[in-house]
């Protein structure tokens, strides 16, 4: 079995950080969303994997994968281009593929459960497709499946007004070779695009069967400013977090502290886990990092209250004031300006941004 992880999209949901790199490289506790897919793979048993490029990111995509050596995969390129839908990002994948199964991983998706339960169950059965499913609060906002009793998909349903059921798809799929000649069946959508509900529905009725798998951990589609906070949250609440770098006497900490062996929490400073401190990172006197933060790679903060916050990396935060609840993009620098704005504020500051607070 192979494994197709899909890297292309515009991120249009996260601008403005991602005017200048993918959203897939966005850090979820200092790692970058794709690493985690890549994981995820690995611990399946797939090691041959496609990376699905679009226009955006190419390059950025895969100076960090490489040739996946680092992961101890196999990495292979496809390009696909224009974003045409992710039925059109699977045909991509046709010549790679060849005649083995395959596992479609959505690239900005995250979960903590992995997709080793997925695979395992489609091997178990004679199956055209496997779909993996949560249950949400909203279904008239996803891709619904019904289901029989025995976890068979009967019907797929596209943000139905009167939902069957309320379990939605999220972005992981099993897939035989016959979906192929279902995506070359498709027509576009009114998205203008070949929907992946479209060619599972049309392996549905040509009479193949389609096994789900209910997802019962956290999962996050991580396409929103909020969704990457709330997934940092979940993945530094699980992290096996170890403090190797430095820290200061005079300075206190309290909880599970990621701190890289580069970085230095000064005296002074507080830090209050789960947190994560990356490379070459300083912690001075008069700082608060409060739960649910991490700190990117060559950063110095110095007199700012800040908690519940990503900070990508390479930034200068010395304000004297609090920041909450925010992503902050690359080289980001943040001074005080006394007096010009409100206290306790949220952010989403795009890379190379000076701000004053």
């Amino acid at each position: 079995m192979k494994g197709v992880l899909l890297s292309g999209g515009t991120g249009s949901r996260l601008r403005p950080i991602t005017h200048t790199g993918p959203k897939q490289l966005v850090p979820v506790a200092n790692k970058p969303v794709l690493e985690y897919a890549i994981e995820d793979l690995k611990e399946a048993g797939i090691t041959e994997i496609g990376v699905i490029l679009g226009n955006k990111g190419r390059d950025e995509i895969q100076e960090l994968l490489g040739d996946g050596s680092d992961y101890d995969v196999d990495i292979t390129y496809i390009v696909q281009g224009n974003p045409l839908g992710l039925a059109h990002a699977a045909g991509c994948a046709k010549d790679f593929v060849g005649d083995d199964d395959f596992v479609m991983y959505l690239g900005d998706n995250i979960l903590k459960s992995g997709v080793t339960e997925l695979v395992e169950s489609f091997k178990a059965g004679d199956y055209g497709a496997g779909i993996a499913l949560q249950e949400v609060d909203d279904p008239q906002a996803f891709g619904i499946a019904d289901v029989d009793d025995e976890g068979n998909v009967t019907e797929l349903i596209e943000k139905p007004d009167e939902p069957p059921t309320n379990l939605a798809l999220i972005g992981m799929y099993v897939f035989s070779p016959a979906v192929f000649d279902a995506i070359d069946d498709l027509e576009p959508s009114w998205r203008g695009e070949l929907e992946i509900t479209d060619a599972i529905q049309d392996l549905l009725e040509d009479g193949f069967e389609i096994d789900s798998h209910v997802v019962t951990g956290w999962w996050k589609d991580t396409g929103k400013p909020e969704d990457i906070l709330e997934a940092n949250r979940l993945v530094l609440e699980d992290k096996e977090l170890n403090t190797e770098g430095v820290v200061e006497d005079g300075a206190e900490t309290d909880g599970r502290i990621e701190l890289a062996d580069s970085a230095v929490i000064e005296e002074g400073a507080v830090v209050r886990g789960p947190v994560s401190i990356a490379a070459n990172t300083t912690i001075k006197s008069g700082t608060y990092v409060g739960p649910y933060t991490s700190i990117g790679a060559n950063s110095t903060l110095e007199d700012i209250h800040i908690e519940n916050s990503v900070v990508i990396g390479d930034s200068e935060i010395t304000a004297n004031g609090r920041i909450v609840d925010s992503l902050l993009g690359r080289n980001a620098n943040v001074e005080s300006a006394d007096g010009l704005l409100p206290e306790g504020r949220r952010l989403v500051v795009g890379e190379n941004s000076q701000l004053k607070l």
